[in-house]
């Protein structure tokens, strides 16, 4: 499996989970996902966990206090160039930054964003660190997709704040593609009636080897299995999942490349 060396400016690079145990969710996450091998940081990084694959970072794991009222959750963060100028163009097109830009040691700098519809979103300017080292691989993140009440502005937001392009489909669903150049890193769904009071969210999906025993092992693991395994035709067998602190996240047996 190739180890990633770089993210192009606008390209995800890195997810995240906030939970309010740790420990648990390295549990859960190993039994479902396959994680054994787990990097730990100092009291410094409070404990800031990355699991391994093979000795490759997949993502980041850290310690959450929900009391002020967000819940456990998977964010999704995208390569920039310039954290400030990220920043500043996320509140002129309308965004709340949560987090303003800092360092993070001398790995990068990071912002933390809430676009216009409240969907969280964050960035990442890379020095020593890029982001995930393996993707699209059994066990590893592979895709990030916006669930949006109103998907016309959130092309023209994200357009304005990371240069993406955008290409919308009604087969086999209607379904947005968000690209950088002439590729593909992301899509979007439109929030539906059908689908409860959910509310605007960046989706994180895992690659997995197959879905149906896949959801057999998070039921065993004391996750919640929300949705599927739905089968799409020319994209792969999905199920969407929170895990047993209430994080949300996707697997996903991919019929299609990214």
């Amino acid at each position: 499996m190739p180890t990633m060396t770089k993210y192009d400016p606008g390209t995800p690079c890195w997810v995240e989970l906030a939970t309010t145990d740790l420990d648990a969710a390295k549990k859960f996450y190993g039994d479902v996902l396959g994680w054994s091998d787990y990097e730990t940081g100092g009291e410094e990084t409070g404990f800031y966990t990355t699991p391994k694959i093979d000795g490759k970072r997949v993502c980041g794991m850290m310690g959450h206090d929900a009391s002020a009222g967000v819940p456990p959750h998977w964010g999704t963060y995208v390569s920039v160039p310039d954290a400030e100028a990220t920043a500043k163009k996320a509140k002129d097109l309308g965004a709340t930054v949560l987090v303003e830009p800092m360092d993070v040691m001398d790995l990068g700098r990071m912002v933390v964003m809430m676009d216009p519809e409240g969907a969280a979103i964050s960035a990442w300017q890379p020095k020593q660190h890029i982001g995930a080292e393996i993707h699209t691989e059994p066990g590893a993140w592979c895709w990030n997709e916006l669930y949006s009440k109103d998907p016309d502005k959130a092309k023209e937001f994200y357009k304005g704040l990371f240069g993406w392009g955008s290409h919308s489909s009604t087969e086999p669903m209607e379904y947005t593609e968000f690209q950088v150049g002439d590729r593909t890193i992301g899509g979007m769904m439109k929030l539906t009636e059908q689908m409860g009071p959910m509310p605007p969210n960046w989706l994180v999906y895992f690659d997995v080897e197959d879905t149906p025993a896949t959801i057999e092992k998070v039921n065993k693991a004391g996750g919640n299995v929300l949705m599927g395994p739905m089968q799409i035709d020319g994209v792969g067998n999905i199920a969407v999942i929170a895990d047993p602190q209430g994080a949300v996240f996707a697997v996903i047996k991919m019929e299609m490349e990214h």
